[in-house]
């Protein structure tokens, strides 16, 4: 019964993970995190290795720079300027705590805009850098979903064979 209980609770930090693409306050890798940590605490503990653990840590890191990493390449791959991909950066970082999850939409297209605006950039390729931004969001959202897909499936890859 016990093990049940704690198999569900597993499955649903692997499952809440992934509102937290959407709602950066729901810290998708430490949901992640928390049901390998409960698998191994009180399930298995052997089974889960150095090796499981090192490429965990590694897919977390690439999960924090995801978004970051996407939007600068869309704003520089849609014309923005090196300024325009840094305001882009900042303001990722600053929209995950600004209304999620529009702000972090919203805030580095705004960014953008105004950066580019500010450089008397011709008016498409201020639309253009701007729309790059919002790919980058998207961008970045296909990859952390695919990401943590692919930690999950791994887990239970390990735990399976």
């Amino acid at each position: 019964m016990i093990d049940f209980l704690l198999w569900l609770v597993i499955i649903l930090f692997f499952i809440l993970s992934f509102a937290g693409i959407l709602f950066p306050v729901i810290p998708s890798v430490l949901l992640l995190w928390a049901g390998f940590i409960i698998y191994h605490l009180f399930i298995h503990s052997g089974e889960l290795g150095l090796l499981f653990w090192i490429v965990m840590g590694l897919f977390t890191i690439i999960l924090f720079v995801a978004d970051i990493l996407a939007n600068s390449y869309f704003v520089r791959k849609y014309g923005g300027s090196k300024w325009g991909e840094r305001g882009a950066a900042v303001a990722v970082i600053v929209g995950s705590f600004i209304y999620p999850p529009l702000g972090i939409i919203i805030l580095p297209f705004i960014a953008v805009f105004a950066i580019e605006l500010f450089q008397q950039r011709t008016a498409r390729e201020v639309l253009g850098a701007s729309i790059g931004s919002l790919l980058g969001f998207l961008g970045g959202s296909v990859a952390k979903v695919l990401i943590q897909l692919i930690m999950i499936m791994w887990f239970f890859v390990v735990i399976l064979i």
